[in-house]
């Protein structure tokens, strides 16, 4: 394939992921206005599950099921069940692009939990910086919901929660070291977790909704079909295609596109507050990740 096709494609998906990443946070609050939470998040997994199961059938491919691969599949499930369930909760309580703000702190509490776990030693001032700047951003998103309601905090601290059980399971997967494809990771995953989802549904609700309006049931739609199966295919694509640090950019662009996005298609408030707070958060990551590339500069080039 020449190479112009190819740059067109993954620019293409590049630009796909961030506009899915984007629209994620208010699809997940529309499911669950109507239905509820609950059902929303049930039929999003059972809709991918079926997506993701259908399609490893007609390409004949079969779960890899040794050691490694059922731990790296319960380890999937902690981020699909645990994480997922928990931002689905919290998605009732606050606007939608203050979940991809919060949720936006994700690689910060990864690192960390790779240096305690992984022994990645790398806490250097940029490190520590971006930390700081991403408590200050919290800080002032927490103030800010605090001003509007106490279940407004309870939502940013269940988005906060949950970003600690999205990072808890990426470094449990890579602790493991299967080394399985993302639609193999994905689709274990949902085998383990989507029993669990019914079994909640089914216990606290265990009823079809009186109401089902047509947004929620296309947002539930939208992310069982495109946000759990295409949009980890996207992503992988464009993670093997591109160097890690332009992948990286997306977690910069995605929180203001749904800060934008909630604000002009679901009225949702905008104040300075917000805005400051959402400015530390993206600090922190542009921080996190560039501060330590430019120390390493002037020792390669004393070096030379």
């Amino acid at each position: 394939m020449p190479d112009g096709c190819l740059n067109w494609r993954v620019s293409l998906v590049y630009i796909g992921v961030i506009l899915l990443w984007a629209t994620t946070p208010l699809a997940i609050k529309w499911s669950g206005e109507g239905p509820g939470f609950l059902f929303g998040v049930t039929g999003r997994m059972t809709i991918g599950a079926v997506c993701l199961w259908s399609a490893l059938a007609m390409l004949r491919r079969r779960l890899p099921w040794h050691r490694q691969a059922r731990l790296t599949y319960l380890a999937v499930a902690l981020q699909i069940f645990g994480s997922m369930l928990v931002i689905y909760w919290a998605a009732q309580f606050i606007p939608s692009g203050w979940t991809a703000v919060v949720f936006g702190l994700t690689p910060l509490i990864t690192a960390l939990m790779a240096a305690v776990w992984l022994g990645e030693r790398s806490l250097g001032w940029g490190k520590l910086l971006s930390y700081g700047m991403g408590l200050a951003g919290l800080a002032l998103m927490f103030g800010t919901a605090l001003a509007f309601s106490h279940e407004a905090a309870r939502g940013i601290g269940g988005v906060l929660l949950s970003a600690f059980l999205h990072s808890a399971s990426s470094v449990w997967v890579k602790r493991i070291g299967a080394r399985l494809s993302a639609w193999y990771q994905v689709a274990g995953g949902l085998l383990l977790a989507l029993p669990a989802y019914l079994a909640v549904w089914w216990w606290f609700d265990g009823e079809w909704p009186d109401a089902l309006p047509l947004t929620s049931l296309a947002a539930i739609v939208y992310l069982g079909v495109i946000a759990t199966t295409l949009g980890f295919a996207g992503y992988y694509y464009v993670l093997a295609k591109l160097p890690a640090t332009r992948v990286a950019l997306i977690t910069l662009v995605t929180p203001v596109l749904s800060l934008m996005l909630g604000h002009a298609a679901n009225q949702e408030p905008l104040t300075l507050r917000v805005v400051l707070g959402t400015a530390l958060i993206l600090g922190a990551l542009l921080v996190h990740e560039f501060a330590d590339r430019f120390q390493r500069i002037p020792r390669k080039a004393h070096k030379m």
